[in-house]
């Protein structure tokens, strides 16, 4: 095997940006996803949010149309 020449470092794990010394969860892929209701880290039982709440404010945010997807409207919608 080759091996590397000293201070050269090679490609490596990608790391995410925190604090050092800080750990991220596992989650299986290599790197932590956050909720994306509160943003702390998501947890594998209710991914990809952190906890059961999150899951059911953004299910609550769906249901009463507080989420849009964006696009036009167009005069004739079925296309004909």
């Amino acid at each position: 095997m080759p091996v590397k020449p000293p201070g050269k470092p090679g490609p490596g794990p990608a790391r995410e940006k925190g604090t050092p010394g800080e750990k991220a969860p596992a989650t299986g892929k290599g790197t932590a996803k956050k909720c994306p209701i509160c943003g702390k880290p998501a947890t594998e039982a209710s991914h990809p949010f952190c906890s059961e709440r999150c899951r059911d404010v953004d299910l609550n945010r769906w249901l009463s149309n507080s989420y849009a997807i964006p696009g036009s409207r167009d005069e004739d919608e079925d296309g004909a």
